[in-house]
């Protein structure tokens, strides 16, 4: 009878340690079916945007990241992201999208761009990603645009080039201890250009290119020296966009750039309009 008293136990135990088991194994399945769904964990492009190297950026600087499907126009965007401060270089990114929302015959680019005041850093190609394409362990490496001011400079600068074909009249003030002569650029019967120079006496000299669009001062860059053959002690810029923004302040003085300050901006602009009406008798072309 204690034979069999004790055969039913072990049965028992035997049962119980099977369910223990039992359940062990319903749970490692649990633990096994969320590491088979990592793979949705890797619903995003990873990598790090880089700058050319001795580039460096304030603590305004600010990145973004846009995950687009540019097979169709005006598309939603699968995924955004910005990253703020993004001064320390390299950055590294992370950005997650649904899975979900992939059109598998979409072409897919990871557009990047930095933005640090006035200056905006881009790719110089685009970055296919998803569909094919490696999606991580990018880099992704950004190089400096030009300003507006930069651009409007450059145009300036072409135009400079081309003064020899212009039509040209010159003319001359005498003021108190002041001597001003200057000479007109046209084209196609507007005023683009005017080279004035004047001399102040022991004040000194300046030497002042003046260009215009529509009657309207566009860029200005004036030399000041101590005498009219010494080399210039200082180079100010300004330009202005077509709605008046100013877009270009710069002051190059003793080797060295600082940004020119609004009141000495808007002087230049005053003597662009003022040399305009002299040297036009007021009708400004």
């Amino acid at each position: 009878m204690r034979r069999l008293v004790w055969s039913l136990m072990s049965v028992a135990a035997l049962a119980l340690a099977g369910c223990g088991n039992s359940s062990q194994s319903s749970e490692g399945g649990a633990e096994g079916g969320n590491a088979a769904q990592t793979p949705a964990q890797a619903n995003q492009v990873t990598g790090q945007v880089t700058l050319p190297e001795g580039t460096s950026v304030s603590a305004a600087a600010k990145l973004d990241l846009t995950l687009v499907d540019v097979s169709q126009q005006d598309s939603k965007p699968l995924a955004t992201k910005t990253v703020s401060p993004a001064n320390t270089l390299p950055i590294s990114f992370e950005l997650p999208f649904n899975g979900g929302d992939v059109n598998p015959a979409g072409m897919y680019v990871l557009q990047a761009s930095l933005t640090d005041g006035e200056r905006t850093y881009k790719p110089h190609l685009q970055t296919p990603v998803l569909n094919g394409k490696p999606s991580t362990g990018l880099t992704v490496q950004l190089f400096p645009e030009q300003t507006q001011g930069e651009k409007e400079l450059a145009a300036f600068t072409s135009v400079q080039k081309q003064i020899g074909g212009m039509k040209i009249s010159s003319g001359t003030k005498l003021e108190d201890k002041v001597s001003r002569g200057w000479q007109v650029f046209r084209e196609a019967g507007e005023v683009k250009f005017i080279r004035e120079e004047v001399d102040y006496g022991d004040k000194g000299f300046t030497s002042t290119d003046y260009a215009y669009k529509d009657a309207k001062p566009w860029v200005v860059v004036q030399q000041k020296k101590s005498s009219k053959d010494a080399k210039p002690t200082s180079t100010q810029r300004a330009a202005w966009a077509a709605d008046g923004t100013l877009v270009l302040k710069t002051n190059d003085q003793g080797g060295k750039s600082s940004p020119l300050s609004d009141d000495e901006a808007a002087s230049l602009q005053k003597q662009s309009q003022s040399i305009l009406n002299l040297a036009t008798n007021g009708k400004g072309k």
